[in-house]
């Protein structure tokens, strides 16, 4: 989501003192849910919109004034899944929404805060603003902090060695290579670093990118292929640069494993652990799919051109091994020509993913330096681990491509339902949630209304089913036919999850005991799915009683 554009307005006189400022939080026109968060900021009223600034300001009237803000950075800040699961309710939104959501919202105000530093009639109260605000971020950091004991403080030899190439080639880092129980290699910082700092800066000389294809001898040949993608060819590229002994890069790649651990080498067993789940058919897919690529590329290209793609590199394990690394270790870069690139950036690739990470916006090229700068949203300590945000992804996602779970819970753990969503034309009251063309569900513990017409579930999932039982439902009061369509969808969702549940199988019957990495992390996977499941059920369940006792009341 790109950051909302700050603005400071000067008041009038009549109105307010020299020096006092108004902030604005403004919502950006290219905002994908621009009219959603237009119409939620509305009803927040103008009073959200402007907040003053005084240099005279109390302790009192700052806090005030920050929790505004927040309020409207929040929504401005908004994702589509949490537009999706609050069912736009203006209330609930200006509330906390996720760790993501509010330290977007935080590190917003603080980059307006620093837009009006330069005020010198304000500068303590803006100083004051600005302590409270890093404050605000050290809670969220504190109440979603990630422990993971640390094996080794100092890196191994080939790490040590690539830090050292790094720092000969013109990285800049604030960063040690550790590693950790149960997360492997991580960094952690050498220093206590604050917000705004660089951890890392990588310069664009060691970065891996399709340049590097352009210059090699299969550039010419890969060009000819039809449908040849740049990041295809940089994979082929990585097949044969992994085994040449005088590459640039060749300290990098000694430093990566033999054999990744990914869902995409999850083996028959962890497969067959995975029945019942979403994964097992995401999984199946996405290998048949990389097969597919590669019986098209192979062995027509070595046949055709074996000088440079010798047989003995391009085996279908060296290819699920390529594919591997770029799913798992590439980013998304943007550079100064505008266009965005998929590279490898060495060294950068160690640092671990969060859910609450310390580094967020880190994907463009610094044309002053030429660079890529890894700045901190929020603090990192000396020796603690400094976490990357590799993107808003379910724990499926990361499975697959990863070869890991979050250590905490994911608000983009989301499971897709397949419900016909019907056109709204003809509808009396389509309502605020029925735009929506596709319908999920998540954890019910996220959820913060288990009142009636809510029960922990999203909105526009029941809002649709509402419709499509009485599309000329319009308000929400407690009437005896309102109520028994609440309990006659209560019960279809709590049928259809726990038919879900059933087809996960026994828990007690997975054999936690087993030694395959692949089939632990299988059965970690439906651990979770389960867990889903039964907070579905059990909000169903809940609902069911709720809207029964008020009936009971009706036939009385």
């Amino acid at each position: 989501m790109d950051t909302p554009e700050l603005l400071k307005q000067k008041l009038p006189h009549d109105a307010h003192n020299d020096g006092d400022f108004s902030l604005i939080l403004e919502l950006p026109e290219n905002d994908k849910f621009f009219k959603k968060k237009k119409k939620l900021l509305e009803e927040m009223g103008s009073h959200a919109k402007f907040v003053y600034i005084q240099s005279s300001a109390s302790t009192v009237e700052l806090k005030s004034s920050l929790n505004l803000m927040l309020q409207r950075a929040r929504i401005i800040n908004l994702d589509e899944l949490e537009l999706y699961f609050s069912g736009e309710d203006v209330t609930d939104l200006v509330e906390f929404n996720s760790p993501r959501n509010e330290m977007e919202a935080l590190n917003s105000i603080l980059t307006a805060i620093a837009k009006l530093g330069g005020e010198h009639s304000a500068a303590t109260a803006l100083q004051e603003l600005r302590v409270a605000t890093v404050n605000l971020i050290s809670e969220v950091a504190k109440n979603f902090k990630e422990e993971r004991k640390v094996v080794t403080v100092s890196s191994c030899e080939q790490e040590k060695c690539l830090q050292q190439w790094g720092e000969d080639e013109g990285v800049k880092s604030q960063l040690e290579i550790s590693y950790f129980e149960g997360a492997g290699r991580g960094a952690v910082a050498r220093q206590d670093m604050r917000i705004g700092d660089i951890a890392m800066e990588i310069p664009l000389s060691i970065v891996i990118s399709e340049n590097l294809v352009h210059a090699s001898q299969m550039h010419s040949i890969l060009g000819e292929v039809e449908g040849m993608s740049a990041e295809t060819m940089l994979l082929l590229w990585s097949m044969k640069e992994r085994h040449n002994p005088d590459s640039k890069f060749k300290l990098y790649f000694d430093t990566l494993p033999e054999k990744f651990k990914t869902g995409l080498s999850f083996g028959i067993e962890a497969i067959m652990s995975l029945d019942g789940t979403l994964l097992l058919e995401e999984i199946v897919q996405a290998k048949e799919h990389l097969r597919t690529q590669y019986d098209e590329l192979f062995p027509a290209l070595c046949n055709d051109h074996l000088d440079v793609f010798p047989p003995e590199l391009y085996t279908w394990e060296q290819f699920l091994w390529a594919c591997e690394l770029w799913y798992s270790n590439s980013m998304k870069i943007m550079f100064n020509d505008g266009k965005l690139r998929t590279c490898l950036v060495p060294i950068a690739g160690f640092l671990n993913h969060s859910s609450c990470p310390h580094i967020v916006h880190y994907g463009k090229v610094d044309f002053t330096t030429n660079s890529i700068k890894f700045p901190l949203s929020r603090p990192c300590n000396a020796g603690e681990q400094c976490f990357l945000g590799y993107g808003n992804f379910s724990s499926s996602h990361l499975l697959t491509f990863y070869g890991f779970l979050p250590q905490l819970d994911n608000y983009y753990d989301v499971i897709p339902l397949d419900i016909d969503v019907e056109s709204n034309e003809g509808f009396a009251d389509t309502g605020p949630t029925s735009d929506w063309t596709s319908h999920m569900i998540r954890g019910t513990w996220f959820s913060k209304n288990r009142g009636f017409f809510r029960y922990g579930l999203p909105p526009s999932l029941l809002d649709h089913m509402r419709r499509s039982r009485n599309p000329f439902l319009q308000t929400f009061n407690l009437t005896p036919e309102k109520l028994e369509i609440e309990l006659e969808i209560l019960r279809d969702l709590c049928s259809m999850f726990q038919d879900m549940t059933d087809a996960l199988g026994d828990a007690q019957l997975d054999d936690r005991e087993t030694t395959s990495w692949d089939t632990k992390l299988a059965l970690d996977f439906k651990y979770l799915q389960r867990r889903i499941f039964y907070s579905v059920v059990a909000s169903c369940q809940a609902g069911c009683e709720l809207v029964e006792s008020e009936l009971q009341r009706y036939r009385l």
